[in-house]
């Protein structure tokens, strides 16, 4: 039941469909660091493995937690392919739900997802974890308030390498691939940097593994009169992450290697508009501002902030449609 307008003693009970690794290294520890949240319960297929996450209790089979009245919010850290199935049952089942990101694979699937939601009356967040990071927030507030000008071209990497041969990730029937794993984060930025445009053209090429997946994407696109995006993903490359946002009047970039990762370290937005700006923003954990922000907004306090579900039909357009029209280069094309 959502607690009153900004009732801050109440407290969001949290269940996870999944105990792996981001469960287990980001998601857990944020839940019982959160203000207002406790982990009620984990459902794993290794009972083992959820109890290490130290809820209150394990179910064995995702369905149970679906059916224990003592979750509030549902967090679904399953691979790709399951993120549509699993979030429609917990919405049916009456849960609010925080989805590990890509939200579906399709703007289909999201588009189905965001109905549902709509129709049940709840909450459904995109798990886009950086989007609560001080510095997202405010190269998105200096992007909207014009302090750039008219936007001119957003330019995003995220690569890195040395993914395990049995990892999902290479497994084309459960949603692998770098598109869906870091590209998400890239069409992420061009849907929060450009909300409303649509995509005009794509010139794309993917380079395909041996198991089917793409390992490295590169595409550039035009997504309306004069506005350009240059995006690179992969895994199975040397660790890149980089952002930059032009617009007539200046340019802002996420200085340093985790544009799209700060994580409890020290991190810098560099910004020109007539003149130069620098920024620092301590460490912090935005894991546990999404935990927070979702539990207080399922508490009642409009002012806590989430992406909206636009933001994510509109990253899944960019996504799809760089998918749409990019050209494979490399491995198998079956």
């Amino acid at each position: 039941m959502t607690g009153a307008a900004g009732d801050r003693s109440a407290v969001t009970r949290w269940g996870f469909l999944g105990a792996g690794f981001v469960a287990s290294r980001a998601l857990a520890p944020a839940v019982h660091a959160a203000s207002g949240a406790r982990l009620e319960a984990v459902a794993a297929r290794e009972p083992d493995r959820a109890a290490a996450l130290r809820p209150e209790r394990v179910h064995r089979a995702y369905g149970d937690l679906l059916a224990d009245p003592s979750v509030d919010v549902v967090y679904i850290a399953l691979t790709n392919d399951q993120h549509l199935p699993w979030t429609l049952a917990a919405l049916a089942a009456g849960k609010d739900v925080l989805c590990e990101k890509p939200l579906g694979l399709s703007v289909s699937e999201v588009g189905r997802m965001t109905a549902a939601a709509r129709d049940a009356g709840r909450l459904l967040v995109e798990a886009t974890w950086y989007r609560w990071h001080p510095r997202t927030r405010r190269a998105e507030e200096l992007v909207t308030s014009g302090a750039l000008g008219p936007l001119r071209r957003v330019e995003a990497t995220f690569t890195f390498g040395g993914v395990p041969s049995d990892n999902y990730r290479l497994d084309p029937a459960r949603g692998g691939g770098a598109w869906l794993d870091v590209g998400c984060y890239l069409a992420n930025a061009v849907s929060w940097a450009a909300p409303g445009t649509s995509v005009a053209s794509v010139t794309a090429q993917a380079r395909r593994g041996s198991s089917g997946v793409d390992l490295a994407v590169d595409a550039d696109l035009r997504l309306g009169p004069g506005i350009e995006a240059s995006l690179l993903a992969g895994i199975d490359d040397v660790e890149r992450q980089g952002l930059t946002v032009t617009g007539e009047s200046g340019t802002l970039t996420f200085d340093g290697a985790d544009a799209f990762t700060s994580w409890h370290t020290d991190s810098r937005l560099v910004w020109s508009a007539r003149t130069d700006h620098v920024e620092h923003f301590p460490p912090v954990d935005p894991y546990r501002l999404m935990v927070e922000a979702v539990g207080a907004r399922r508490c009642g306090d409009p002012g806590a902030w989430l992406p909206p579900l636009e933001e994510s039909l509109q990253t899944a357009r960019v996504m799809e449609a760089v998918a749409a029209h990019w050209q494979l280069v490399g491995g198998s094309t079956a």
